[in-house]
């Protein structure tokens, strides 16, 4: 129940990875004549497949937290004129800490709304703790109105829902892969720049693989064009199994993939409903199937505390998210309605039992 933050392996990546080690084992050096293309046609596959991006504007890469950072950067340096970065209080901690630093070098504000001083707005798509999900075109249509950038942080909707970059009008997007896509821990993120947008951005990082003619070592820097200025030396074996998570989510198609997870949160609320909410739950994530991601979130005072009874006892891992959220995580490609039954059963076993008074606080445990 904890996929949201790292999702189980599909037997396509673990054959994709050493059928990698095998060709590196087998080309040595030669294989980066194939390899060297991977961001770009890996970046390719998961924007046909998952980003409803068209090609040429998703490379995979690097982490998310350095892909915002880039991104933040080169759109800052985009909007010299304006003043102010708009970033929500309660969003991810590393887009928070990414932008505020960034607004402290540069001598910018950070606010909580747009105006028209402000230069880039920064939202994740999905709530890492309540799984509320954002209209991604409205708020792209009203950043736009005051002449402002979008940055989009896509690492909790990936695989779960179906994330339509062009047609919202995204700018810049960022996202992982290794939570609901499934690609494994530690894999690289991607980044999406908006066609006609990338060639006007400057990467901060000005890396040799990002250099017009690489391998004439030139004394100067002079960036490719479009999304390749924005990538570095690939992580090869890491993209084969990003690269094989895409196929396999390809197959099953987002569209049913999205079906089934809003059908997994769904059930997980009905059955929530019927048999937690007398022992002191109250659901924190949307009702409504469009407007929530794929993880459930329950408030209870006693959250932490449940959450490792459930793991020491039940043998189920959830998630726990300040202050008072329990949070459910199911990849539509591995989880099943039985899955999501017997964890909501063992939860209220766990309550019945008080199996949970046996630990403290958060940050003061009773062992």
């Amino acid at each position: 129940m904890d996929g949201n933050s790292l999702g189980a392996p599909s037997q396509a990546v673990a054959d994709a990875i050493a059928e990698r080690v095998d060709e590196w084992r087998r080309r040595l050096v030669s294989g980066w004549e194939d390899w060297i293309e991977l961001p770009g046609r890996v970046g390719d596959l998961l924007g046909e497949v998952a980003l409803g991006a068209a090609a040429g504007q998703v490379v995979v890469g690097d982490s998310t937290t350095v892909n915002l950072y880039k991104l933040a950067s080169a759109a800052l340096d985009a909007r010299p004129d304006r003043r102010a970065v708009v970033v929500d209080a309660d969003e991810f901690p590393t887009d928070r800490y990414v932008l505020s630093g960034l607004a402290e070098r540069r001598g910018l504000a950070v606010r909580a709304s747009v105006d028209s001083d402000t230069a880039l707005v920064l939202r994740s798509h999905v709530d890492f703790r309540t799984g509320a999900l954002r209209d991604m075109a409205a708020v792209a249509a009203a950043t736009h109105t005051v002449g402002a950038l979008t940055l989009w942080d896509t690492s909790h909707s990936l695989g779960a829902v179906d994330v339509r970059l062009d047609d919202a009008g995204a700018d810049l997007a960022v996202g992982c892969t290794y939570k609901y896509l499934g690609a494994g821990p530690g894999t690289p993120a991607f980044l999406y720049v908006r066609r006609g947008l990338s060639d006007t951005l400057r990467s901060p990082i000005q890396g040799w693989f990002g250099q017009h003619d690489q391998f004439a070592m030139g004394e100067e820097y002079r960036p490719v064009a479009g999304i390749g200025r924005l990538s570095g030396t690939p992580s090869v074996l890491d993209l084969a199994a990003v690269e094989a998570a895409a196929r396999v989510l390809g197959e099953a198609g987002i569209a049913a993939v999205r079906a089934k997870s809003s059908a997994l949160t769904a059930h997980a609320i009905v059955a929530a409903d019927s048999e937690l909410s007398a022992l002191g739950f109250e659901l924190a994530t949307p009702r409504e199937a469009d407007r929530r991601g794929g993880h459930v979130a329950l408030r209870h005072a006693d959250a932490w505390r449940i959450c490792r009874a459930l793991i020491e006892h039940e043998s189920v891992v959830p998630d726990f998210r300040e202050p008072d959220i329990l949070r459910l995580g199911m990849p539509p490609l591995t989880t099943t309605f039985g899955d999501v039954t017997e964890a909501i059963g063992r939860i209220r076993r766990v309550v019945e039992r008080g199996l949970h008074l046996g630990y403290g606080s958060a940050r003061t445990r009773v062992t």
